[in-house]
């Protein structure tokens, strides 16, 4: 079962890893069954208005494959038609919501989870549980979450998801289950859409009972920085289906998002005419001011250093970390500590975010990466792998990748600069800073086939690339930049 609106495919009651990519192309073969597709009709869908080779489809059509499966009697899901496109082969079925009325932004509700022995203290630690991923997800701007009493009074009723979401007016619900086994917890959660009922994300997480107290904070941990990022990408393709006359400024933020992710400089125009828009209709909102320092940061460092931009990233970035919302705060303080290299204002104002929503993988990783830029390597490396450990299938992971991969770079671990550089790099193909580190990483252990290869995929992607405009950049410090200049020129990269 695939549901293009939560962006999620199911293949035996079992939620596939869907990418980005995959998940706009899948989209648009479904929505045309038994249609020969173009190549290029199939690349406009998933990367609009960018310029790409046909080799990113092919990759994108087989990983679609994989996931699909087998499908019956020998026959393919996606076939090839030579020299014209591809095909889904498969008859499609709809099915239709429950009219849920539409929100402006998401909203949920969570559902007391279930102890499965019935025994008391289990019932207890049940009620907890639930209890706290209801706090933790109410600490998160702009995400809708009933209050404890409401969602509580579906405690040991057998419900059908979809009621419950009409009755509350929320579009999703999240329920669970607490099982006990001799000394450990297993605790499942799924988070469903309210209008199909379809699993948006469903996952386990098991513990001793030793301490149940700090179990418990671990799990609603676990649970709230997982749920967070899959909401996020469903509301991303939710908006993208909405009919352009009808769009708010949040949808039109939401639509920006893949752009922004992109971190290339046609996304990064793409990006900023929505959130431009956004801002006109909703001058206020905090999210849209942040992405847009963001995108405005990335012009100014990558395409020329045009002081209008730098202004603009600025303005927005301080509007940003001021603004009370973690996510976009956290956003203003990467952009601030990259154009003024005020490291320490920055970390200070990443630690107040976090102190607000501990639990985002998207200000984790954004702290992970200023704290690797100013050589705070501990707390990059903590920050790094908690980002990962909320969201492993988050399309923002080159963030604690090249966070990791930064700080062994700099304190001359270069095997493990260069695992964590590739990861980086798989994460985001497009994005020129990690090839560039990846470079570095591999000249400095004197791999320069490798490291002469890496420079041609560099120059691939960024095909006015020099050492001295990556140097110029100036988001490390200077004696790293040197490090990096130097083994950069070391394989024939020239200023």
């Amino acid at each position: 079962m695939f549901n293009p609106e939560a962006g999620t495919l199911l293949r035996h009651n079992t939620c596939v890893p869907l990418g980005y990519r995959g998940l706009l192309l899948l989209t648009i073969l479904t929505e045309r069954p038994g249609q020969v597709l173009t190549k290029a009709e199939l690349i406009d869908a998933a990367w609009p208005g960018t310029i790409i080779e046909e080799s990113n489809l092919t990759v994108q059509i087989a990983s679609l494959r994989r996931l699909l499966g087998p499908a019956p009697y020998g026959l393919e899901w996606i076939s090839t038609v030579p020299r014209k496109g591809y095909r889904f082969n498969a008859a499609v079925e709809t099915f239709e919501g429950a009219g849920l009325r539409e929100e402006n932004e998401p909203s949920l509700a969570v559902l007391p989870f279930d102890s499965a022995s019935g025994e008391p203290e289990q019932g207890y630690v049940a009620d907890g549980i639930t209890e706290d991923i209801i706090t933790e997800l109410s600490k998160f701007p702009g995400l809708f979450v009933v209050a404890r009493n409401s969602s509580f009074v579906y405690k040991q009723k057998a419900v059908d998801v979809r009621d419950v979401a009409r009755e509350l007016g929320v579009r999703y619900v999240l329920e669970g289950s607490v099982r006990r086994a001799g000394n450990r917890l297993r605790i499942t959660g799924q988070l469903v859409d309210g209008m199909t009922g379809v699993h948006v994300w469903a996952d386990r997480f098991e513990g001793t009972v030793e301490d149940v107290f700090d179990l418990q904070d671990q799990l609603t941990e676990s649970i709230v920085g997982a749920i967070e990022p899959s909401l996020r990408r469903a509301e991303i393709v939710r908006a993208r289906r909405k009919r352009p006359n009808s769009l708010n400024a949040y949808d039109l933020y939401l639509r920006a998002l893949p752009h922004v992710y992109a971190n290339t400089p046609g996304e990064t125009d793409l990006a900023q005419d929505l959130l431009k828009e956004a801002l006109r209709l909703d001058p206020n909102y905090a999210p849209a001011h942040a992405y847009a320092s963001w995108c405005h940061e990335q012009r100014y460092l990558r395409e020329g250093f045009q002081l209008a931009d730098k202004t603009a990233a600025l303005e927005h970035a301080r509007i940003s970390v001021a603004s009370g919302d973690a996510q976009a705060m956290c956003i203003g303080a990467f952009v601030l500590a990259n154009i003024t290299r005020d490291y320490e204002t920055a970390i200070h104002t990443l630690n107040q975010a976090l102190r607000i929503n501990a639990n985002s993988a998207l200000a984790v990783g954004f702290s992970a990466l200023v704290n690797a830029h100013s050589e705070h390597f501990e707390t990059a490396m903590q920050h790094a792998q908690k980002a990962l450990r909320l969201s492993p299938f988050d399309p923002l992971n080159y963030h604690p990748y090249g966070a990791l991969a930064l700080v062994y770079l700099f304190t001359d671990r270069f095997e493990e600069a260069v695992k964590y550089s590739n990861l980086a790099v798989q994460s985001n193909p497009a994005f020129s800073v990690f090839h560039t580190l990846l470079v570095a990483s591999y000249a400095s252990l004197d791999r320069l086939d490798l490291a002469r290869a890496a420079a041609q995929q560099l120059l691939e992607i960024a095909p006015g690339f020099s050492v001295a405009g990556f140097v110029r950049m100036g988001v490390y410090r200077q004696p790293q930049m040197d490090k990096i200049a130097e083994a950069l020129h070391r394989v024939g990269l020239l200023d």
